[in-house]
């Protein structure tokens, strides 16, 4: 179970959306997270692995051989 509490105008939003479609706003608030919690994980990845790299913990691949290797498969 999750309680959220949204900005009013977000919250307006949602209900006139979900009235409109005859869609529940949980239905609306799940496909929202869905669509976006790939995007915030990749985030959160991608910002991990340059401080890996900026503590010089983690190497880098030059593009141009990535790109040459990708050419010789």
């Amino acid at each position: 179970m999750l309680t959220l509490h949204l900005p009013p105008d977000l919250e307006e939003r949602l209900q006139k959306l979900a009235k409109a479609t005859g869609r529940s706003t949980a239905f609306y608030v799940t496909q929202a997270i869905a669509l976006h919690l790939d995007d915030i994980e990749d985030l959160s990845i991608a910002e991990r692995r340059l401080l890996d790299i900026r503590a010089g913990s983690s190497e880098t691949i030059p593009l141009e051989q990535v790109l040459t290797h990708r050419r010789g498969r």
